[in-house]
């Protein structure tokens, strides 16, 4: 069994991100395979690429080739268009328990709803495709849906002062209905999909397995667990329905984990991870679920993953060595780069560019930049 340590695994994490730019093309990037996260008001996806490519920025709100959309764990993921479709069914729960899981719902939910899980979900996936036939603004989709939707469904929300969907019920089954989201709008905007298919009739299991598959690729080596947690679902369900064949098992930090064999020659001989790179809140690389072999530090842990305001990732030296964080200032965008450690002027220079290279991506001049 090969045994490896942190550095070599994030090392080989960096290069399977694609964050040495040596791909020239957003729809080669190997991140698509799983979806990139997208928050709209911070530009996450588009900065996301901006650290992966050497052309800086693609215009993802304006090409065809990707789809934004509630998918994985109902969050919005930029995926290749031509594989939307293909995704759909594999978001499908294998079961009611995997419904629950997904859905982030306890016992109670369940028993108000008055009937199962997955038939919750699948339900409300109908209500969405028959309210949603052109685009619709969330709040406008939500209110139609709510009225068409057993009560059990709904939940009085605090925020809105009114009833509506249950939030994450109505992530998960906007995709199973069809449905996608219109990049750069806000608020959330739903939009059918061209030559719209099918609700689903049953999960695609291998389908999903091949998302579980996909995880270990890119963020591995990693467990059952890991991947789960990316995915949304138990521990449980992906060990025992969804786990790949073909894996290697691997020692790192006295844990095994687990990384597709075609892949292990890779593990054991990464190439030198020298590079220096801002990752955007929720970046590709920041979302694999063992977060102490990215971050080992627990307080630093908690500043890079908060519940509300994420800073972005200093990526130098194959560490995470900081955290940047940005606001406008007129028409200039001014920087906050943190350290976590001394990094040597060559990483600071480096660094600067790559903060040169956000705020063009954002419409900026020229940042002014201050390191604390």
């Amino acid at each position: 069994m090969l045994e490896v340590d942190r550095r070599q695994v994030l090392a080989y994490r960096i290069a399977a991100h694609g964050l040495h730019r040596d791909v020239r093309d957003a729809g080669e990037l190997a991140v698509f395979d799983l979806g990139v996260q997208d928050v709209t008001k911070r530009d996450t996806a588009v900065l996301a690429l901006v650290a992966r490519l050497p052309a800086g920025a693609e215009a993802l709100l304006d090409d065809a080739r990707f789809t934004l959309g509630w998918t994985h764990r109902g969050a919005p993921h930029y995926h290749r268009s031509e594989e939307f479709r293909a995704l759909i069914p594999a978001l499908v729960p294998l079961d009611d328990a995997d419904a629950e899981a997904r859905m982030l719902w306890q016992r109670k939910e369940v028993t108000a709803a008055g009937m199962p899980a997955k038939d919750v979900l699948l339900t409300a996936a109908k209500a969405l495709r028959d309210v949603v036939d052109r685009p619709m603004t969330k709040g406008s989709a939500s209110t139609e849906v709510t009225k068409r939707i057993p009560e059990g469904f709904s939940r009085w929300c605090r925020g809105c002062q009114a009833t509506h969907i249950h939030e994450q019920l109505m992530r998960l089954a906007t995709p199973l209905a069809g449905l996608r989201l219109e990049p750069g709008t806000s608020p959330a905007t739903l939009a059918p999909l061209a030559k719209r298919p099918r609700i689903p009739a049953k999960a695609d299991v291998a389908g999903a397995t091949r998302v579980v598959e996909t995880y270990l690729r890119l963020h591995g080596p990693a467990t059952a667990g890991d991947a789960a947690g990316f995915v949304g679902t138990t521990r449980k369900t992906v060990a025992e329905r969804l786990w790949p064949s073909g894996l290697a098992e691997v020692r790192v930090a006295g844990r095994t984990a687990y990384l597709p064999a075609a892949h292990l020659a890779e593990l054991e001989s990464p190439p030198e991870p020298g590079v220096v790179r801002l990752l955007p809140p929720w970046d590709p690389l920041l979302q694999a679920r063992d977060r102490a072999t990215l971050v080992p530090d627990k307080a630093h842990q908690k500043e890079l993953w908060k519940i509300l305001g994420n800073p972005g990732a200093l990526l130098a030296d194959g560490e995470i060595a900081g955290f940047w964080r940005t606001k406008s200032a007129g028409k200039r965008l001014e920087f906050t780069l943190t350290e976590l450690w001394p990094l040597t002027k060559a990483q600071r220079t480096e660094a600067e560019t790559e903060a040169e290279r956000v705020a063009a991506a954002r419409a900026y001049p020229t940042p002014r930049i201050t390191w604390t």
